[in-house]
């Protein structure tokens, strides 16, 4: 199958307390390589980010995974089944993995993912990029990111238009259909 776009994910490399969001991650996995689509993602084959990479490479899928070169000691990679691309330093990776992507999609995080969302999200404000961003809210989790962003709004610190660069999907189905409706 060829590759007609492809989709970043951001997104935790803990697996959190709630086996929904690796349900989804897994969903989601498999979505992306159903639909043809390249995953590209942090390389680690730990926490939320391996369960996406390992359902979409079971599924066929192609994967780019992009790791800084302080990483490889502390997450395994899937090198031997995905492309790998080694960076010196976390700025780096997020910009490889930008670069590489059509879409970015954010799944449940701790700090690292919140960091790749905000600057994926400033640089969309400041219209350096096009690219549709979207949030998969399994559950509700990114409910207080959501509320915080209309905080940030209502204080008159960013123009109400910033939330039109996020989309909101409850469900890896959902999400689907809104990537299908945003890329080639």
């Amino acid at each position: 199958m060829s590759i007609t776009a492809s989709v970043c994910v951001f997104c935790g490399s803990r697996s959190g307390h709630d086996p929904a969001i690796a349900e989804e991650a897994l969903r989601l996995g498999e979505l992306i390589a159903a639909n043809g689509w390249r995953l590209v993602y942090g390389a680690g084959d730990v926490g939320i980010m391996g369960v996406v990479a390992s359902a979409a490479q079971a599924a066929g899928g192609q994967t780019l995974g992009v790791i800084p070169v302080h990483l490889m000691k502390l997450e395994r990679t899937r090198g031997d089944r995905a492309g790998l691309v080694v960076t010196e330093t976390m700025h780096e990776r997020k910009k490889v993995m930008f670069m590489n992507s059509d879409a970015i999609v954010v799944l449940p995080g701790g700090a690292g993912t919140l960091d790749e969302f905000f600057e994926i999200l400033t640089w969309r404000q400041l219209h350096l990029h096009g690219k549709p961003i979207f949030l998969l809210d399994t559950g509700g989790f990114w409910s207080p990111l959501i509320a915080l962003l209309d905080h940030v709004i209502a204080q008159g610190f960013a123009d109400p238009s910033l939330k039109d660069y996020v989309g909101v999907a409850p469900s890896a189905v959902a999400l689907e259909a809104e990537l299908r409706a945003a890329l080639p």
